[in-house]
């Protein structure tokens, strides 16, 4: 691909400047994504002093711009990324987050649209699945331009943990954790595979029986608790999944992500953002895949669609 088929200038527009927003910033700088950076929160000096930090990384980088900013900046940005919120603290789940980061939400998207935004909107802010729908409504854009990260967080941890039991570089092994990210997701271990062969068959062939396996896909579920019970919150996990889901967008890679991504009939459900694989390039979702479950693993996607669906409802409708 040559290089004029990207943009002249790549602007991102980045809102929480908290610990995952920040570390995605850093990210950014690291790999090379975007020309133009552009910090928003309500707290103005941090992004301030951040920017000063920031771009002092990229004589050993990449060159920047890195500016702290207002939802104005919006108007020609290529990508809004959301990581604003009440963060999640030991003992609680992210679905308990949901009536206060509702509220941030609708307050972050209704200026960024004001500005005349027209591009696209990558979601990090939890309960994820649902704050991803919220922002597509509260947009109106259409809902290929807008994306969570989903499990892709969960997914990676998943990856590493069985690249660890199995000795293996955990990007050789195709793995997903589907469903919402929080206590319903699960493993499609009947979907997974290695160098072509099916993951169950190679998991039993190595010793890995299905009990191990269950055991691998909690602690997996449970991994953030532990993170947040040990440092207070979890931020280079997920700043590197929305790196990487970023760089797929900039350089519209095509390339096939686990996000929050909106089915339209995938696994039998509608009108909703659940994690699952799907196409992510410089228009946005491209398409959704509909991974083959097992019979199991398809009560589980419903279980956890179902929840989802219930408390975005009843959200929505106490926020009016």
């Amino acid at each position: 691909m040559t290089e004029d088929h990207f943009p002249a200038h790549q602007k991102i527009v980045l809102v929480g400047d908290g610990a995952v927003g920040s570390s995605y910033a850093f990210a950014l700088m690291h790999q090379g994504l975007g020309d133009e950076l552009v910090i928003v929160d309500i707290l103005e000096d941090r992004t301030k002093a951040d920017a000063l930090d920031l771009e002092d990384a990229q004589a050993f980088t990449y060159p920047k711009t890195v500016r702290s900013g207002s939802y104005a900046d919006a108007a020609d940005a290529d990508l809004v990324v959301i990581t604003a919120g009440v963060p999640q603290k030991p003992g609680q789940t992210r679905l308990e987050l949901i009536d206060r980061n509702l509220k941030i939400i609708k307050g972050i998207v209704e200026p960024v649209m004001a500005s005349g935004f027209d591009g696209i909107f990558l979601v990090s802010a939890n309960p994820v699945d649902i704050l991803t729908y919220a922002t597509w409504k509260f947009s109106g854009l259409p809902k290929e331009r807008v994306i969570g990260s989903g499990t892709s967080l969960d997914s990676s941890r998943l990856r590493v943990a069985l690249g660890k039991r199995l000795g293996l570089d955990p990007r050789s092994i195709d793995a997903s954790i589907l469903g919402e990210h929080g206590d319903s997701e699960f493993a499609a271990y009947t979907a997974a595979g290695i160098a072509g062969v099916p993951f169950l068959e190679y998991a039993h062939a190595q010793g890995i029986d299905d009990e191990e396996l269950a055991e691998i896909e909690d602690q997996t579920r449970h991994k953030a608790y532990a993170i947040i019970n040990g440092k207070g919150a979890t931020y280079y996990g997920v700043a590197t999944c929305l790196a990487r889901i970023t760089r797929a967008i900039l350089r519209d890679e095509h390339a096939v992500l686990p996000v929050g991504a909106p089915l339209d009939g995938q696994y039998g459900l509608e009108d909703i953002y659940i994690g699952t694989p799907a196409s992510i390039g410089a228009a946005g979702i491209e398409r959704v895949f509909e991974l083959p479950l097992s019979a199991s693993e398809s009560e589980k996607m419903q279980a956890s669609a179902r929840t989802l669906k219930d408390i975005t409802v009843e959200s929505l409708a106490k926020l009016g």
